[in-house]
């Protein structure tokens, strides 16, 4: 089964747990009970943890997110307590760590889409529906919806897929009240995000959030609308009928699936490591994308 070529050993810090080591992140849990969240570099593709990181990565989710965080706050609470790396941890924790609140976790991923591609796609074309919502005749690989559409996903484990389930099993697992404000927050925060990105030049074609509940009051949590969860494309090269470009792993990908790198992605064999133009030019994206959506440098 697929996961990390490589599974890193956690690092060891004084005061901290360590709880966790996922496909990006390290989580921790501090004296206080907080939780602490590293962002790597590292690089998942095709349900793979790459050998190869991406450097800077970590630090622009991180940043991004924390944008992103401040511009939603009035629709929703977040999980960020602060940003302070704990002592004893290492120099290059900086700019890639939150401490965040304790959430009593919604196991769902909750996703919405503006526009058909992706594993929607591939859903749309056999069935005409969506996670069991139906949608017009005759959308393409990169179509806009007519709205936009809550597409709950399960929540895996690395190396596993999320699965697409439909918002009558949502209701089914987590109440209907719980699943209503689910999808309405959901679509609040897309539409917002949408139209800053729009605004940006970028078309937000999908992304997911994850949310929990502390005191009973719904909060926003992991990371939100970078690269990483997101699907970003440039407006001005959008055109409906085939794969878009995007800010994300493009060149990763399809340096993964191309003859140089010899590897095939339904076998057991794990990824090669990545050359280094395509470390430079992923690093590259993620940068071009954090500095047009927030309309800040890079330093």
């Amino acid at each position: 089964m697929p996961g990390f070529v490589e599974k890193p050993e956690p690092v060891e810090v004084p005061g901290l747990t360590h709880l966790h080591t996922g496909k990006v992140r390290d989580l921790y849990r501090n004296a206080a009970g907080d939780l602490v969240m590293v962002a790597s570099d590292r690089t998942s593709v095709y349900d793979w943890v790459l050998p190869t990181e991406i450097p800077d990565k970590g630090r622009v989710l991180t940043q991004l997110s924390l944008w992103w965080f401040d511009q939603l706050s009035d629709l929703v609470p977040h999980h960020v307590l602060g940003t302070d790396v704990p002592p004893g941890a290492p120099a290059d924790w900086a700019g890639r760590t939150l401490v965040c609140k304790s959430l009593d976790m919604v196991p769902v991923e909750c996703v919405a889409r503006g526009y058909l591609t992706g594993s929607g796609l591939a859903e749309y074309r056999q069935t005409r529906t969506v996670c069991g919502l139906a949608l017009p005749e005759g959308l393409v690989d990169g179509s806009e919806l007519p709205a936009p559409i809550f597409t709950p996903a399960t929540k895996a484990a690395v190396g596993d897929h999320d699965e697409n389930v439909s918002y009558e099993e949502v209701a089914h697992q987590v109440g209907a009240e719980v699943a209503a404000e689910l999808r309405q927050t959901t679509l609040a925060v897309y539409g917002r995000a949408r139209d800053i990105a729009r605004e940006r030049g970028i078309i937000l074609a999908d992304t997911k959030f994850e949310f929990g509940f502390a005191g009973g009051q719904l909060t926003l949590a992991d990371e939100v609308l970078t690269p990483d969860s997101s699907r970003f494309w440039p407006a001005d090269l959008w055109q409906p009928g085939r794969a878009q470009p995007s800010f994300d792993k493009q060149f990763v990908r399809d340096w993964l699936t191309s003859s140089a790198a010899d590897w095939d992605r339904t076998g057991e064999e794990p990824p090669p490591a990545l050359p280094h133009e395509i470390v430079e030019s992923t690093r590259a994206k993620y940068i071009e994308a954090y500095q047009r959506l927030t309309g800040l440098s890079w330093a």
